[in-house]
């Protein structure tokens, strides 16, 4: 429902894809780092349409009487989000021909057809007729048009007036081929489809070339009651729907002829809203394979190599470690490797017993995969719960959960309308005839691969009293249990949104006595009403309020609003840099007595009331500050941060005169740097 002292969800959330495009544009950053991020905000945006204007449009279908009932405008937020999205679209056109141009000055050229020479040609000839062409499919006009959502195509329009489809077959062959010759020279596999059209189309003369990308549906509706199998089952044979699903986009080469546009959009049974023009190239998301040769290092950034825990990596026994003293780790500045050392060393210990935990998005292939699998052969019982409604990833996290099963794990798959997005894992271990539980609760998934690209924290923890609690939690998981009794965790949707509350409230009366009261949150994304209303309570009553948000921000009232002033201003900032910012942090004053918790929920609905969420109080007063001095750099980031208003402005922070500068990415390596050394 429509809230006017909330800023509209999905609207907000192209201003976030605008902080990475704007990353995209920015001169410091390195220039083959530059097409990663125009590759993330491409990738961004084909989600957005394949969800969120999908959900939009669903909405459209309703009874116009309920969609005022509701006080729902799908249509003028649609037209709102299709200007901003087309305006958004011009400047990433302009980005990438900038970034391209430069990177010609460092002589690496994607080159056009029309810049190809006689041996390159030649080359592409053999190549095409090799491997390429035995991939290309034709699809006939003729007959039903369906286009598989997200492939590429070339619409082929030919002399008399008809048309093909050319399926670019990018499941074959990678999207940047090398050319011979001097420098590093590049083309797109569309390119070499092109210059061999008529390898295809041996009979029919050609005018033209242009290419489209259809988006549809993401979303499985599964509005029925299912048990695990029938839902897991469900699931994996509702995935070719994303194929065949409503169009959401039909993403066109704006210099396509308006007759032919047509032509294609009635073929297609699309409307006019589902039309947006493009450049030549789709599926830019693509850059994040754009070849790196040897030689352009001074291109990318840095090297940052991940450092070993300054505890955990020289440990001989992980378990006696994490007894003695809470362990906290930092991803992806110290190795992942942490959490592997942790189940491997729980697969072969003799003394262990049990290992439970969440699998949200598992690689492909992993050595904590590995390590259960080992775990099952060594006779441990195994008991996992696998996320099978997490978005795109359905069909891994279905694939290993089913050999898991095989081996001999229980394995829990999640039920309609609650998703498992908690990251916590729990061993079983016998110590002096009693059976002893070691935890880690973290921020991020359990993925070796994402580690290396997303800011995650996450506790490694012996203390009774949480992994008391967390037992509870996989109880619930199991269904053996259906409330929990909670002394110290915060779980969804128990106990998390009712305790933030509190612990605002508390703040509230602390300013109120005048007392000094604050709160500092960190998170992806900030949408619940309620939680906003609360913050707006606080800042109202004198609370400091200091808030980062990644992502969509539906807080109204930052920075002031003329129309409902506010005893003080908030400040909310959001950073887009070199790694994604996962880590979700929430510290309140307390009267003194701080209290700081970390875990998996944003303060969104859906993470409060709808999932299974775990977020741990950090008890140990030296990981307590090793944290909130994490936390307080990142708060005062002054390169790569930007303000949140209610404009919608995206304005960086700017040091003031004499300030320290402050990468707050950077400066957070070199303080587990420092702190490594100064333990060796």
């Amino acid at each position: 429902m429509k809230n006017k002292n909330l800023k509209h969800r999905d609207i907000n959330w192209l201003y976030f894809n605008e902080r990475v495009l704007l990353e995209a544009a920015n001169k410091s950053t390195p220039l083959l780092e530059r097409l990663k991020f125009l590759a993330i905000f491409s990738s961004n945006l084909d989600e957005y349409f394949k969800v969120r204007v999908s959900g939009l449009r669903q909405i459209r279908q309703l009874d116009k009487k309920l969609r005022k009932k509701l006080m729902l405008k799908a249509n003028s937020t649609l037209k709102h989000i299709l200007k901003t999205i087309e305006q958004q679209q011009i400047t990433f056109g302009k980005v990438i021909a900038t970034t391209l141009n430069e990177l010609e000055k460092h002589h690496i050229f994607l080159r056009n057809p029309s810049e190809f020479n006689d041996e390159q040609k030649v080359f592409l000839t053999n190549l095409f007729h090799t491997s390429i062409q035995p991939y290309c499919k034709i699809h006939s006009t003729t007959n039903n048009v369906s286009l598989i959502d997200g492939a590429l195509y070339l619409v082929v329009h030919h002399k008399n007036n008809e048309y093909s489809l050319v399926q670019i077959p990018t499941d074959q062959a990678d999207r940047f081929i090398k050319l011979p010759g001097d420098h590093h020279q590049y083309c797109y596999l569309d390119d070499v489809v092109r210059l061999n059209m008529d390898k295809l189309f041996t009979n029919q003369e050609i005018t033209q070339c242009y290419s489209i990308k259809l988006s549809r549906d993401a979303e499985l509706y599964l509005e029925d009651d299912y048990t695990d199998a029938a839902l897991v089952e469900k699931i994996y044979n509702s995935l070719n729907k994303r194929e065949t699903g409503q169009a959401t986009r039909l993403l066109y080469d704006s210099n396509m002829p308006n007759k032919l546009l047509n032509v294609l959009k009635t073929h297609l049974n699309l409307g006019e809203a589902d039309l947006s023009p493009g450049g030549t190239y789709h599926n830019l998301s693509d850059f994040f394979s754009f070849p790196r040769p040897k030689g352009t290092e001074h291109l990318q950034y840095e090297p940052k190599p991940a450092l070993p825990h300054p505890v955990l990596s020289t440990s001989k026994n992980v378990f006696e470690t994490i007894a003695k003293k809470d362990q906290l780790v930092h991803f992806p500045y110290q190795d992942f490797n942490v959490i592997e050392k942790f189940l491997e060393s729980a697969a072969n210990d003799p003394q262990v017993t049990a290992i439970k935990m969440t699998i949200y998005r598992i690689a492909e292939k992993s050595a904590l995969s590995n390590a259960l699998l080992k775990a099952l052969d060594n006779g441990k019982e195994v008991t996992l719960f696998v996320e099978a409604q997490a978005r795109f990833d359905e069909a891994n996290n279905i694939k290993w959960g089913r050999i898991f099963q095989e081996k001999g794990a229980k394995v829990i798959f999640s039920i309609p309308q609650v998703k498992v997005h908690s990251k916590i894992a729990m061993v079983f271990r016998k110590e002096d005839d009693k059976l002893r539980r070691y935890a880690y609760i973290g921020t991020g998934n359990f993925n070796a691969k994402t580690a290396t690209i997303y800011c995650d924290h996450g506790l490694f923890t012996a203390h009774k009293k949480i992994t008391k609690d967390l037992k509870q939690v996989f109880e619930v998981l199991e269904r053996k249990l259906i409330i929990p009794k909670l002394k110290r965790l915060l779980v969804s949707p128990f106990t998390t949104r009712i305790t933030f509350l509190n612990l605002i409230q508390n703040e509230i009366d602390a300013a109120k006595s005048g007392k000094h009261a604050a709160i500092t949150a960190k998170m992806n994304s900030l949408e619940d009403a309620d939680m906003i209303n609360a913050l707006y309570r606080a800042v109202n009553a004198g609370v400091k309020v200091r808030l980062i948000v990644r992502g969509f921000c539906c807080y109204l009232k930052a920075i002031g609003d003329p129309d409902a002033p506010m005893k003080d201003s908030i400040l909310i900032t959001s950073i887009i840099d070199r790694y994604l910012e996962h880590g979700r942090i929430y510290l309140f004053e307390n009267g003194g007595n701080e209290l700081m918790y970390v875990g998996s929920a944003d303060w969104m609905t859906r993470n409060l009331d709808r999932r299974i969420e775990v977020l741990t109080p950090i008890l140990d007063p030296d990981i307590f500050s090793e944290l909130k001095h994490i936390l307080t750099l990142q708060l005062n980031d002054n390169q790569k941060a930007r303000i949140l208003d209610i404009e919608n402005s995206n304005k960086k922070v700017t040091a003031q005169d004499h300030q320290e500068l402050v990468r707050s990415q950077y400066a957070i390596y070199g303080y587990l740097k420092n702190k490594l050394n100064e333990n060796r």
